[in-house]
């Protein structure tokens, strides 16, 4: 007998005593879980949680070691994620899989089941058209995907895979690349979805997207489900202790304790800088720019709007064509990113394993990257391993809440979270001047994103300067003296953040106006 709920109804999906098992790693462990026709359910946990995998064999994408899925009360097999939406199952990745050459109607049309030989523009785009304005989700057909901005993208994504016949329709933190605004636009996309008995399988991290739109959530720590709840009867407070398995550490929530401006002359200063765009990332226009001593200031917007190459230009890695740029009181035009580093320039990278650390070295041997003279011996030919490795560990262990990595491991066998540790820990261990932060929270469970940003905190309070570059404005809200706003490579805004609100700093990064601007 399949599960069915107080009204008799039998899930669309469904999976049973669901185990998946990587070596001796179990990433989901006995997991039941039932999404129903019309409703909203909501999945939360922990990086490592086990949310991707399960969500990944929901789809095909991965096959159970043990347990079984169900389709509408069914026991079914799905091999492969083709399986799944032939059986009515879409996933819309964090990352889109749309062709940034083809237009809205083409990349909807390579995905179609029942597609033939000749491409009739004509009968795609009236279904398209149609769907668009029954679900809210309009765009134009005949536009090229690379031209959308990342939300038309996401309208298109979901789109595709309703055209495509799903019923079960799965979002991995579909917000996160999302304006405020148009986190509430989503958000009643979703409602008309539920109306028409579609089932909705919702991934996020942030609690208060679930507390809005979920009729049901379940909750994932170690693989393992915590418990199922009705959404209307779930707190905060009670989500977070069972995310955590323990009365969750008192938030970091922040606007006492700031740091004084240690001196008038800023660590780094953007005047009127200009980058030219490249093919694949947004440049700079007349950028304005400082970051003081004992200052945290936050850069909000949306993902590519030019956050890539303010870090790049700041750090040696990419010429300016106008404007200057001052490190620390001197013109760092013609600076290599070795000079800045030694100037004291800390970053933390968008992407940590590509641009954070040297695969195919130990945990250690990263630690010390940058600062490997200070271990040398007999003239730089050895090294004082014994000491880099006391000195990682030591603050691999200090820093955050859970247990280190393994400082002997291959840098790149880490997982996202551990790796983006390691990154944190050498770069602000390094006790730089000025630190610039890429979504140091990134990969992170919540228990050590918040030791990472209290670490920020306590580091801006000794007169460490601090760009921070952030997608979540609840965090950049939290940690910011200053807040900065970027859209399409320009600042839009410049405000307190308790001058301002999310839904204004949203409007900005979407090229909306507002009272200020």
């Amino acid at each position: 007998m399949s599960h069915t709920n107080q009204n008799g109804r039998v899930p669309l999906l469904e999976g049973r005593g669901l185990v998946k098992q990587f070596g001796k790693l179990r990433a989901n462990d006995n997991v039941n879980i039932a999404i129903y026709p019309g409703e909203v359910h909501a999945i939360l946990g922990e990086n490592g949680a086990g949310k991707s995998t399960l969500m990944k064999m929901l789809y095909g994408f991965y096959q159970p070691t043990a347990g079984e899925i169900l389709l509408e009360g069914r026991p079914t097999s799905l091999n492969s994620p083709q399986d799944g939406r032939r059986l009515g199952i879409g996933m819309v990745f964090q990352n889109f899989t749309l062709i940034p050459a083809l237009t809205v109607i083409e990349n909807v049309a390579l995905f179609l089941p029942d597609l033939g030989l000749v491409l009739s523009r004509r009968e795609i785009g009236q279904r398209l058209n149609a769907v668009s304005e029954k679900y809210g989700l309009v765009v134009d057909p005949g536009a090229l995907v690379g031209d959308l901005s990342m939300g038309e993208q996401q309208k298109v994504e979901i789109l595709k895979i309703i055209l495509a016949g799903a019923r079960v329709l799965i979002f991995d933190e579909p917000t996160s690349v999302l304006a405020p605004h148009e986190v509430e636009g989503l958000f009643q996309v979703f409602n008309k979805l539920r109306a028409d008995h579609f089932a909705i399988l919702f991934i996020t991290h942030k609690m208060p997207e679930v507390m809005a739109v979920a009729d049901r959530i379940t909750v994932l720590r170690r693989g393992r489900v915590v418990e199922t709840m009705v959404g209307k009867a779930a707190t905060e407070s009670q989500l977070v202790t069972m995310l955590l398995g323990e009365t969750p550490p008192e938030a970091a929530r922040l606007n006492g304790n700031r740091g004084q401006l240690a001196g008038t002359t800023p660590l780094l200063h953007f005047q009127a800088v200009t980058v030219p765009h490249e093919q694949s990332s947004v440049g700079l226009k007349e950028v304005d720019l400082e970051v003081f001593p004992g200052e945290l200031v936050g850069v909000a917007g949306v993902a590519g709007n030019g956050q890539q190459a303010l870090i790049e230009v700041a750090i040696g890695l990419r010429s300016h064509t106008a404007g200057q740029i001052h490190l620390f009181g001197q013109n760092a035009a013609d600076w290599s990113v070795k000079q800045a580093l030694q100037a004291g320039l800390g970053c933390i990278p968008e992407d940590p394993l590509l641009m954070g650390a040297i695969p195919g070295m130990r945990v250690y041997e990263n630690m010390i990257l940058g600062e490997q003279n200070r271990y040398a011996e007999r003239g730089g030919l050895s090294m004082n391993w014994q000491q880099v490795r006391e000195k990682a560990s030591q603050f691999l262990n200090t820093t955050f809440i859970s247990s280190a990595p393994s400082l002997d491991v291959m840098v790149e066998t880490l997982s996202g979270g551990n790796l983006q540790r390691v990154v944190i820990a050498r770069e602000v261990g390094r006790r730089p001047k000025l630190l610039i932060a890429y979504y140091v929270a990134r990969g992170l469970d919540i228990s050590n994103a918040e030791a990472a940003r209290r670490l920020l905190l306590k580091h801006r309070a000794e007169g460490m300067g601090i760009l921070l570059i952030s997608e979540d404005l609840d965090e950049l809200f939290a940690l910011s003296d200053r807040l900065v706003v970027m859209h399409h490579g320009r600042i839009a805004g410049n405000f307190k953040p308790q001058e301002t609100s999310a839904y204004e700093v949203g409007l900005l990064m979407t090229g909306g106006n507002t009272a200020h601007g």
